[in-house]
């Protein structure tokens, strides 16, 4: 099966038992279940992305080793190229009141020994040998499928398998791109920055800039976002300062302006250093993208807000980050700090909240985050703006998952601090970028 009519149908077989295996796999009882693990890195263009050790991105998800402190759990964690036992064991230190030894043997750690870049599930999806490895190491009665992010690869992974597929349905995705971000904010009726969505051309991306500049002609910069781009690797900056002399208050004609923009296209900077305005153009047409206006406070803050939607029906506020960013413009997710800053914590906690409901409403499931960007008035007052869903798991995931790993505590929503089993309350740094 590939995509057709018979693999959606068993897909939605399949995941009409999600809600009773999820409980199973969440709870607290006796009951045996068994996970499989996928964290592959699913995005178009992953082969030439400029991230330093992205293949090592998915380590990410050890944190779900911490599903073996049910004794009746088993787990299947399969990954591109091995790791090392010691990182394994480290993790496994962390789960208190289980015997290493006994986790151990109930943990399968398959490696496909493939260095490449290409996502994870397609190598499994071109080896059935391990599809049947894999569906020999667990139960498929009370098993699950857990990843990284959704697609429709990881649909055919879970239907191979046999297993539901804990994650947002793959018809869905598109309300995690940068245009279904923007619809989903505007449904919630949450802040938003200036903006133009569902752009498929240069045309399109020339009118809505065009049309943004007369609208808000203070702006001096503008950021292109490809629809599907991670960690602002499909991010464009575009100068307007050098176009004054065709700004809509020098009185020059729509179409000469027009034309000026046109022709500064590939001139923008480009987050993705390997990245050309062909490259940039070619995708940009191919999945779409949006145009916004570049906040250009310099008391701004990149803070996000984790949610997680049962497919019990719950929905619930799991965290809240301020991002560590840098690169070019601060575009390039780098690290965090939990938890965000009490000044605006739970504002941004009430909005995405709001998103979350638009997004249950449609039917999806899962961890998500909502991105927001906060600025500083001059009378101290914080204003926040919605820029971004995340449909998926993240890179404030592993750290806030790791500290339930230690501390076996709880996400106090209603101040928003982490707070431990005594009740004191927990911080932390986190980074991805740190380097040998």
């Amino acid at each position: 099966m590939s995509g057709g009519g018979d693999e959606m149908n068993a897909f939605r077989g399949l995941q009409a038992d999600l809600a009773a295996r999820w409980a199973l796999a969440d709870g607290d009882g006796p009951e045996p279940r068994d996970i499989v693990v996928i964290p592959s890195l699913s995005f178009d263009g992953i082969d030439t992305v400029s991230i330093d050790g992205v293949l090592h991105y998915e380590e990410r998800m050890l944190f779900a080793l911490n599903l073996l402190r049910r004794p009746r759990a088993r787990l299947v964690y399969v990954t591109s190229a091995p790791i090392h036992p010691a990182a394994v064991d480290y993790m496994l230190s962390l789960i208190s009141g289980i015997p290493n030894e006994h986790m151990r043997r109930r943990l399968t750690v398959l490696s496909l020994y493939d260095n490449t870049l290409v996502p994870l599930t397609k190598k499994i999806l071109q080896r059935p040998r391990v599809i049947e490895h894999i569906r020999h190491l667990i139960r498929p009665e009370c098993g699950m499928m857990t990843c990284f992010t959704v697609t429709e690869a990881e649909r055919s992974l879970a239907v191979a398998l046999g297993v539901p597929l804990y994650g947002v349905d793959p018809e869905l995705c598109w309300l995690g791109t940068k245009s279904g971000s923007r619809w989903a904010f505007r449904k919630a009726g949450v802040p938003l920055l200036p903006g133009a969505e569902d752009l498929r051309s240069d045309t399109d991306l020339v009118e809505a800039i065009d049309g943004l500049w007369e609208e808000h002609d203070a702006v001096e910069r503008m950021v292109v976002k490809q629809n599907t781009g991670f960690s602002g690797q499909g991010n464009a900056i575009l100068d307007l300062s050098a176009l004054t002399a065709v700004s809509p208050k020098s009185g020059t004609s729509r179409k000469v302006r027009e034309q000026a923009l046109a022709d500064a296209l590939p001139t923008m900077r480009f987050v993705d250093p390997r990245q050309t305005w062909e490259t940039f153009q070619e995708k940009f047409e191919r999945e779409g993208g949006i145009v916004e206006a570049f906040l250009e406070e310099e008391d701004k803050r990149a803070t996000s807000c984790q949610l997680r939607i049962s497919p019990e029906g719950s929905l619930d506020a799991i965290s809240t980050h301020d991002q560590l960013v840098e690169g070019i413009d601060g575009q390039i997710y780098a690290g965090c700090r939990f938890p965000s800053d009490a000044a605006y914590r739970m504002d941004i906690q009430r909005d995405a909240l709001r998103v979350g409901e638009v997004l249950q409403d449609k039917g999806a499931v899962g961890r998500l985050a909502v991105d927001f960007l906060c600025t500083q008035a001059d009378d101290g007052a914080w204003k926040h703006y919605a820029i971004e869903t995340n449909l998926r798991l993240g890179g404030t995931t592993h750290p806030m998952m790791l500290l339930r790993m230690m501390t076996d505590g709880r996400y106090d929503p209603d101040t928003g601090l982490y707070l431990t089993p005594r009740g004191e309350p927990q911080f932390y740094v986190a980074t991805d970028s740190m380097r040998s």
